[in-house]
């Protein structure tokens, strides 16, 4: 059962009916799963329950009642653009400013639920063809960024900008979810790789000139058993210099960032070290003070990222000698 506030959130956030019961689908158990949701949606809004006086549980019921009609009788999601048309299925993920589809191919797509936030997705177009043609030519750091595959282009005033992407699906999981599996924290051998192939993604944009501005569990991909990790959720990208062009409430940024100053590298070291200091267990205290030091409140006494590539590793030396593959799986729950 959803608390009234988680109610009021999945209501209140979604931009259309398939953000909130997923794209339609004539397959009767998803029909099936859909009618639960919205009753479990409504029984928590009902004016009964809430009261005569909660006014915004009473919208947010209409507003319910409205989307569930809508995806009942709406025909299949199909976004076209100029090279392809993509099938929307079910939704993978959502983020703080789109949320991300399967399609029937072998894609995904990323619809802003919003269309006021289209620009953040023009933001990420520009940041991911810039790292495609970055990694032409060092072609070692291709695995760490998402690939874009194709765009919805400039759309209709009121419609939503979308984003196709090479699927990151199958075996990955976000650092939120490994958060969850760990909640007294990770074992400093374990975030060890997880780190080191973050900074080299990090550090492959500096090179460019990009700061990436979201660094959080949600946006950084691992995959368990090959060791891989991806920097994904590039919306709030921006040349370095200058401010962002949105912020999320969610996110625990740097000073400047609060202080509406322009953004530079150190503002992605201070997140990536604020998210290490996150994950981290209490006991690791030698990788735990690098991380303070790294996530310093003046930029100027940040390091670089590419620096830290080779401090890190003097410090992993140091705290476990010589390097050896060590499996990680999400089993353990901490408890």
């Amino acid at each position: 059962m959803f608390t009234r506030d988680e109610a009021l959130d999945m209501v209140e956030r979604a931009g259309s009916a398939a953000d909130l019961f997923g794209p339609v689908d004539p397959d009767p158990d998803r029909r099936k799963e859909a009618q639960r949701l919205y009753l479990k949606l409504a029984a928590v809004l009902h004016p009964d329950r809430v009261g005569p006086h909660d006014t915004r549980a009473h919208a947010a019921s209409a507003d319910l009642t409205r989307l569930h009609h809508e995806w009942l009788h709406a025909a299949p999601v199909d976004l076209r653009t100029d090279r392809a048309t993509y099938r929307v299925a079910e939704r993978h993920a959502v983020g703080s400013v789109a949320n991300v589809y399967r399609t029937d191919g072998p894609h995904v797509v990323k619809v802003v639920r919003n269309p006021a936030l289209n620009p953040l997705l023009h933001a990420e177009w520009d940041a991911l063809r810039r790292l495609a043609r970055f990694t032409d030519e060092h072609r070692w750091l291709r695995p760490y960024y998402p690939r874009l595959v194709d765009t919805s282009g400039d759309v209709a005033r009121g419609s939503r900008a979308f984003t196709v992407l090479a699927p990151l699906v199958d075996g990955f999981v976000t650092l939120a979810d490994v958060r969850r599996a760990f909640p007294r924290g990770l074992d400093g051998r374990d975030y060890a790789w997880m780190h080191r192939r973050l900074l080299r993604a990090v550090a492959g944009a500096h090179r460019i000139g990009l700061v990436h501005g979201a660094i959080t569990a949600d946006n950084v991909l691992i995959h368990p058993e090959q060791h891989g990790v991806v920097l994904a959720g590039w919306t709030f990208a921006v040349n370095a210099g200058e401010r962002p062009l949105a912020t999320d409430r969610t996110t625990a940024y740097p000073p400047e960032v609060h202080d509406g100053r322009p953004v530079t590298p150190a503002t992605d070291v201070h997140m990536a070290h604020t998210l290490m200091r996150d994950l981290l267990a209490d006991t690791e205290t030698a990788q735990l003070r690098f991380a303070r030091g790294c996530a310093q409140d003046d930029p100027a006494r940040r390091p670089d990222a590419v620096d830290l590539l080779t401090e890190y590793d003097d410090l992993l030396d140091d705290l476990y000698g010589e390097r050896t593959f060590r499996p990680f799986t999400l089993t353990r729950t901490g408890a």
